[in-house]
């Protein structure tokens, strides 16, 4: 017949199925496979951002450089026109001052065609790259309105596991209550050192904490020992809780 001692263990063994279960809520809060692709999501949307300002960057130096061109046409045109009129309004100007006006006339217009190709070729460069910002600032849409649902998603999650833990908590008390400060002292230390597990079932010849089998030996001896003895496993150092029917093995 089970004695206190064994009713004890019986109770902190119920104790470690609890702080079990609150460990498992625990990991699954932190590996929440909606946190993880919000994660990846926000990773993609900031590599996109940034995507997007080197080719903003990029239309913007093009764009200047346009402008720089268009000024450029502009005085040259400018230019070009005050010559053409002179040479209209020229009288009695000599051959040689015309010649010379005649060939700034014609060095402007070709600068003006060298600078006219410049502009062309700055348009087809920019043509592909607001094509791609617009793209990537869809996608970029899509990915916030991804993370904002992947959010909320992982808000329930969290709320749905505190909650759970909430109530294994409020279990706690009550299954910790009377039992020995020293025993729970030693299964705190045993739990900080061992992953969260400091008392084990034995099961047949295996311990349910590091799965190891004990040796013959020890089995018998713990077979032979008190029930309010504190059993040990030899593999993991964990409390190891006994049923009736293990140790008659």
């Amino acid at each position: 017949m089970q004695g206190r001692p064994q009713s004890t263990l019986a109770r902190l063994l119920a104790l470690q199925d609890i702080d079990a279960a609150l460990l498992r809520l625990e990991h699954k809060r932190a590996t929440l496979e909606e946190r993880r692709e919000l994660a990846e999501a926000q990773q993609a949307l900031a590599r996109l951002r940034a995507s997007i300002d080197e080719a903003t960057r990029r239309r913007q130096t093009l764009a200047e450089h346009q402008a720089e061109l268009e000024r450029q046409v502009t005085t040259l045109t400018a230019r070009r026109q005050t010559l053409e009129d002179r040479l209209y309004g020229a009288r009695g100007m000599p051959g040689r001052d015309l010649q010379a006006i005649e060939g700034e006339v014609a060095q402007l217009g070709r600068k003006k065609d060298e600078l006219e190709d410049q502009q062309l070729a700055l348009l087809e460069e920019q043509e592909p790259l607001e094509e791609h910002i617009a793209s990537e600032e869809s996608r970029a849409v899509a990915l916030e309105t991804r993370i904002a649902s992947l959010q909320e998603a992982v808000v329930a999650a969290e709320q749905e596991i505190d909650a759970e833990a909430a109530t294994l908590r409020t279990a706690r008390a009550p299954a910790a209550e009377g039992l020995p400060s020293e025993l729970l002292a030693r299964y705190d230390r045993l739990r900080a050192q061992l992953g969260g597990i400091g008392v084990a079932r034995l099961v047949g010849r295996r311990c349910d904490g590091c799965h190891l089998e004990l040796p013959a030996v020890e089995l018998d001896r713990i077979a032979h020992l008190p029930a309010d003895a504190l059993v040990f496993c030899e593999h993991c150092g964990r409390i190891l809780v006994r049923d009736r029917l293990e140790t008659a093995q």
